[in-house]
């Protein structure tokens, strides 16, 4: 096997054994390294041969590919993981990505629904099992601000309905413990009675969140379901689960609450991320002046 393929394979089995980040992450960094190695294979490089003009000379070619400066930034950030473990392991001495800057990349502004476009996506009359299941999963999501990730992967034993709360595992599998909610407890108690033994039949699951099939929710059946209740509801506001995510700490904080506790709740670990949500609080607040201040144009 290749050298550098091989140690590649390694620090797969390193970010899930001593990092322990989640498969999809894993995947994300296998992904960005095998091209880099596909590279280094079309221009016969060996491992100790890599010098910084030769990162540099593959990220000009990331350029040419018409790839964005956030995915290049991505790639960035894998090698630079990749050759911090290479040194830790004492694989190489000279670390090429030490003076390897990713491209700023400007904050963007996430995308919110207003809250009559939320009470309008929550108004899920409860005739089935299926909108039992559905008004649940999204009257949890926009009560606790839960990564989609977070949602799905829910198990019964994360949530706790006595003391409405639940414990979710985030990024970098950090656990936190999250309020929920009375209202969106209660619709997951009827979720949990009425619907949820239905989809399972004679079948056990420890997830929250199953399907028709018994099996736990994935990423886009998620997505699937909150396309066609927006349609239905004649919502237009393009959105995806994250903006429920978004939504919910933009109108936290519009309401009075604090970055730092909506930092907790979102799980982030650096204040700088929730920070972008005052932005999205001072362009309401614009938007707000400009229509209702009589001498504001």
């Amino acid at each position: 096997m290749n050298e550098l393929k091989n140690y590649i394979n390694q620090f797969s089995d390193y970010l899930i054994i001593d990092k322990k980040y989640s498969f999809n992450t894993k995947v994300g960094y296998e992904y960005s390294l095998m091209k880099f190695y596909n590279f280094c294979q079309d221009h016969a490089l060996k491992l100790e041969n890599i010098k910084d003009k030769h990162i540099k000379e593959y990220l000009k070619s990331l350029t040419s590919e018409k790839i964005s400066n956030k995915s290049i930034s991505r790639h960035i950030s894998s090698l630079k993981s990749f050759y911090k473990f290479l040194l830790i392991e004492k694989i190489i001495s000279n670390n090429p990505m030490e003076y390897i800057e990713a491209p700023k990349i400007p904050k963007t502004i996430p995308s919110i629904l207003s809250i009559e476009e939320i009470n309008q996506l929550l108004n899920i009359e409860l005739k089935d099992i299926y909108s039992y299941r559905d008004k649940a999963m999204i009257e949890l999501m926009y009560a606790t601000g839960l990564r989609v990730s977070e949602l799905i992967n829910l198990k019964l034993n994360d949530v706790d309905l006595h003391s409405n709360v639940l414990k979710t595992m985030g990024k970098g599998s950090k656990e936190r413990i999250v309020p929920i909610g009375e209202y969106a407890t209660s619709i997951i108690i009827e979720y949990i009675h009425n619907s949820r033994p239905k989809f399972l039949k004679n079948k056990t699951s420890e997830y929250l969140f199953v399907t028709k099939n018994g099996t736990n929710m994935s990423r886009n059946h998620f997505f699937r379901i909150l396309q066609r209740i927006a349609q239905k509801k004649g919502i237009r506001t393009h959105f995806s689960p994250h903006t429920l995510r978004h939504s919910f700490a933009t109108h936290l904080l519009n309401n009075g609450a604090d970055l730092r506790v909506i930092q907790e709740l979102l799980g982030h670990s650096d204040i700088s991320t929730t920070e972008i949500y005052t932005h999205v609080s001072n362009d309401a607040l614009k938007k707000n002046y400009m229509e209702y201040h009589p001498h504001s144009k």
